[in-house]
């Protein structure tokens, strides 16, 4: 008996089918049957999926000797299921990698619950993919399993076979089958969250739910569009042959109500010939279902009242009001801020001409965010060193709550932005500076860069399309001829900027001022910092900091971190940067150069510090007994170094910070052809890598089962490492910028020599740790080659 019956329906889609059976049969988790049901397509469906079953002992196909419709041929799946849960998949659609695992797992963590709501992705014929907007209902906190009635928030999910897991035996003691017609899956969804005595989520995309831009059922005008107001007839009749259920009447009501305002209101459902006969038939059913007194906001009450009676010419004539209310205030807003940006302009030309003040200045970070980064630890230095100079940060205003209570908050675009532009002397940025920026003489523009380069960057990337799409050279040239300075961590960082982009500044090769805190950092800051992350003590702390990769149209995880966990054992947990969010482009908060592009170049790129300003804020719990920590909404990323054990990377700048630190550093390194061939790198990681080095996830855990990753051999390619691309890192390089930039001296701290600093050692004491159980896939040699394929020189 399988753990899962797959059950996949198949008509006129011979030009997805492959992908969705392929999706299937290619999960990490194989104990399944894949149950293929051939609706009398008239395509090549049936053939697609008898190739399948030749192939593979686990699919079955079903031919239909007519078809019969969506619901019928599930019916016909479930006739031939023999597994413990059944899933359900569209034809068209596709099971996300890993799905059926993540799913395996949270059923036993669970307790074997009837169903399981699982989440979903729509996916796009770009290549993009946008995760379900109602996920938060989903969230796995509180008690599991559960009753509907305490979480009913629940029924505000699509309601569709697909994003669940059935217990079969519980959908046959519920006597549960789809119904023949159009919206099939609500007289089955309903029922089944009702009759759960046992429900659990998971949230985690497991469904890539295909957007096709033409055939498909929903998005086809077609009279079986009247089918809903069957489908509902049967919701209620489950309702009223089931009193122990009456209390969601009014919620159904609600429910149905609404979705009878959606089928009316797109215009790619209904024949215009059948609207009158839809909304008369919309009326009866809203009359005869109707639950006086049910609550409802306003305007759901008033869509509801239009409903039930029928008042068609009226819908239409709000819909048309609220259409042209909509379009003429868009319409006046073009001029409005047009003539919003000449005055500001004509604001700043004014505050030009007023003389400079000498104790103001303004920082900055990419995009607008929140305080932190290189430009926030030189903030903070001023203040400390240079109290006479007044500071701004210049921030969106939802983060201004992140800028310390000393510090005044400017909005970009606002007249107070423009003129602390105008009259501060000191303008510190990590990106570009304001396009309508003017630099005047006596001002002096800090460029702190955003980290040591790794990929290309600048001037080096216009040869290199995937990595550098809608760069902007002449901007690139006019941005770095108006800086005076650029703080560089090494003499890596000034040789590469010099050249990258080229410009009359001066280099201040003193280090990199964000990771002062590393050396100021107490144990006791860690201990705090583990805590708030929920990092349980004696537990390795994994920081994962992939990188983004430009030759991507979506990016999707290069490890599967719940089998990781699971295989390295109880005693480490993983603070994950890079979780994919339904196949949207993963997180790179560690990866503070490589993300998209130069933002010198007009190409995007992440900023370096993000907005939250909770210690813990940002971070999430997945799967996997909590022990994978989805950190990339976090607000600073020197506190995750800080709090972890070991770094996880591939090619993110993040590995130059962390070596501050002198914790260990693994490499995954993934596709090393592909990411030299779209964006290059200026370090050979294959002949000087910053510590062992695997070449697939299975390597990988060898590395940590046998103890490589924090051997000799590690300390020894950290040490080398550390004394290329660290040697100012002594928690003083922002002193040392303020002092030769703002109170001019030339005589400056000394470097403190390596072996004399003493940053916070890791939490987890070097010791040998246990080994990774041995159940499932042979790990392979507990040894990895100091080398990769090369990544460049």
């Amino acid at each position: 008996m399988p753990r899962f019956s797959v059950i996949v329906p198949a008509y006129q889609v011979q030009a997805y089918l492959h992908a969705c059976l392929e999706s299937v049969l290619s999960q990490s988790y194989p104990d399944l049957e894949l149950i293929v049901v051939d609706d009398r397509s008239p395509d090549a469906c049936g053939a697609i999926a008898d190739e399948f079953a030749a192939l593979d002992p686990r699919v079955r196909v079903v031919h239909l000797s007519r078809n019969r419709g969506l619901g019928p041929a599930r019916n016909a799946g479930l006739e031939l299921a023999r597994g413990d849960y059944l899933v359900f998949l569209d034809g068209d659609d596709t099971l996300a990698p890993h799905a059926l695992r993540a799913v395996a797992d949270r059923l036993k963590e669970t307790g074997e619950p009837d169903v399981l709501v699982y989440d979903y992705a729509r996916s796009y014929r770009t290549g993009e993919t946008v995760r379900n907007r109602a996920a938060a209902h989903l969230t796995e906190q509180g008690p599991a399993p559960f009753r509907l009635a305490d979480r009913p928030g629940l029924l505000n999910l699509l309601m569709v076979a697909w994003n669940k897991a059935v217990r079969r035996e519980f959908a046959e003691r519920a006597g549960l089958a789809f119904p023949p017609g159009y919206y099939e899956d609500t007289p089955w969804t309903y029922p089944v969250l009702l009759s759960a005595q046992s429900v659990a989520t998971l949230d985690r995309v497991c469904v890539h739910y295909r957007q096709r831009r033409t055939g498909s059922i929903l998005g086809t005008p077609s009279e079986r569009h009247l089918d809903v107001f069957a489908q509902y007839d049967r919701v209620f009749a489950f309702l009223d042959a089931h009193p122990e259920h009456a209390r969601w009447r009014p919620v159904l009501y609600r429910r149905m109500a609404d979705h009878l305002a959606t089928v009316f209101t797109r215009p790619d459902r209904l024949p215009r010939p059948l609207r009158a006969e839809f909304l008369r038939r919309a009326r009866a059913h809203c009359r005869r279902y109707r639950v006086p007194g049910a609550p409802a906001p306003l305007a759901v009450r008033l869509r509801h009242v239009l409903l039930r009676l029928g008042l068609r010419r009226t819908w239409a004539a709000l819909r048309l009001a609220s259409a042209l209310r909509r379009r003429s205030a868009r319409g006046a807003a073009v001029p409005l801020r047009a003539v919003r940006r000449a005055a500001l302009r004509l604001h700043y030309r004014v505050q030009r001409l007023l003389p400079l003040r000498p104790d103001r200045a303004v920082f900055a970070v990419a995009g607008g965010r929140g305080y932190g980064c290189n430009p926030g630890a030189l903030e903070e230095a001023f203040r400390r060193l240079a109290p006479h100079v007044r500071t701004a940060w210049a921030a969106e205003r939802v983060h201004h709550h992140t800028v310390p209570p000393a510090t005044r908050r400017l909005t970009p675009g606002t007249a107070a932005y423009w003129t602390a532009l105008a009259r501060s002397t000191y303008l510190v940025h990590n990106s570009a500076f304001d396009a309508g920026l003017v630099r005047r003489r006596g001002q002096v523009l800090v460029q702190t860069q955003a980290g040591t380069p790794l990929g290309r960057m600048g001037l080096d990337l216009v040869e290199r399309p995937a990595a550098a799409a809608g760069a902007d050279l002449g901007r690139l040239l006019r941005e770095t001829g108006r800086w005076d300075y650029v703080v560089c961590a090494n003499r890596h960082s000034a040789l590469t900027w010099e050249r990258v982009h080229p410009g009359g500044w001066t280099a201040l090769e003193y280090g990199q001022p964000r990771t002062d805190v590393f050396q100021r950092a107490r144990p006791e800051d860690v201990a705090r910092l583990r805590e708030t992350l929920g990092i349980p003590r004696g537990t390795v702390a994994v920081l994962y900091a992939p990188v983004h990769r430009d030759y991507r149209r979506t990016q999707r995880a290069v490890l599967d971190l719940e089998r990781l966990v699971r295989r390295l054992g109880p005693r480490f947990t993983v603070l994950a940067l890079g979780l994919p969010g339904g196949g949207a482009p993963p997180s790179v908060r560690g990866d503070r150069l490589d993300a998209a592009g130069d933002p010198l170049l007009g190409a995007g790129g992440r900023p370096a510090a993000d907005a939250d300003p909770l210690p813990g804020a940002g971070v999430r719990v997945t799967p996997a007994g909590g022990r994978v920590v989805d950190v990339g909404g976090h607000p600073h990323v020197e506190s995750l170094c800080l709090a972890s054990d070991v770094l996880v990377t591939d090619y993110s700048p993040l590995m130059f910070d962390y070596a501050g630190l002198d914790r260990p550093i693994v490499l995954h390194a993934a596709e090393p052809e592909a990411y030299e061939e779209a964006r290059g790198t200026y370090v050979d990681l294959g002949s000087f890598p910053p510590g062992p080095v695997a070449r697939d996830e299975d390597e990988l855990i060898g590395v940590f089962a046998g103890g490589d990753w924090q051997g000799a051999r590690s300390a020894r390619l950290r040490a080398a490492f550390r004394e290329r691309f660290c040697p100012y890192d002594d928690g003083r390089a922002a002193e040392r910028v303020v002092r030769r930039v703002v109170l001019g001296q030339t005589q400056l701290p000394p470097v403190v020599p390596l072996d004399a600093r003493r940053p916070p050692a890791a939490a987890v004491a070097r010791s040998p740790l246990t080994t990774v159980p041995r159940s499932g896939a042979p790990v392979p040699s507990a040894t990895a080659s100091d080398r990769c394929p090369s990544t460049g020189s």
